[in-house]
C-alpha cells in the first residue's frame, strides 16, 4: 500500500469516525472502499464534455442543405456510404 495524507473538514472527519465505529471498521478502510467504488464507476466526464460542446455548436453553422433537419438520416447515410 501507498501511504498518503488527506485533509477532511471537521464535519467529514467526525461523521467518518462515527461511521467507522458503527461498522467496526477503520476510517482508512472506509476511505479505501469509497475510492474503490468511485474508480469502479464508468468515466462519463469525457462524454459529458463532448455532449456539451456538441450542444453549444448545434445551430451555429450553415450547411447549405435546406432539408437537413427533416432528412438528416438520409443525408448521414449518403455521407457514410450506406
Amino acid at each position: 500500500m501507498v501511504r498518503t495524507q488527506i485533509q477532511l473538514t471537521e464535519k467529514q472527519a467526525r461523521r467518518l469516525k462515527q461511521l467507522a465505529a458503527a461498522r467496526g471498521r477503520s476510517m482508512a478502510d472506509l476511505i479505501r472502499g469509497s475510492v474503490d467504488a468511485l474508480l469502479a464507476q464508468p468515466d462519463t466526464h469525457d462524454d459529458e464534455v463532448k455532449r456539451a460542446h456538441a450542444l453549444r455548436a448545434a445551430g451555429r453553422f450553415r450547411s447549405g442543405v435546406r432539408d437537413l433537419s427533416s432528412r438528416h438520416d438520409r443525408h448521414l447515410s449518403e455521407i457514410l456510404g450506406r
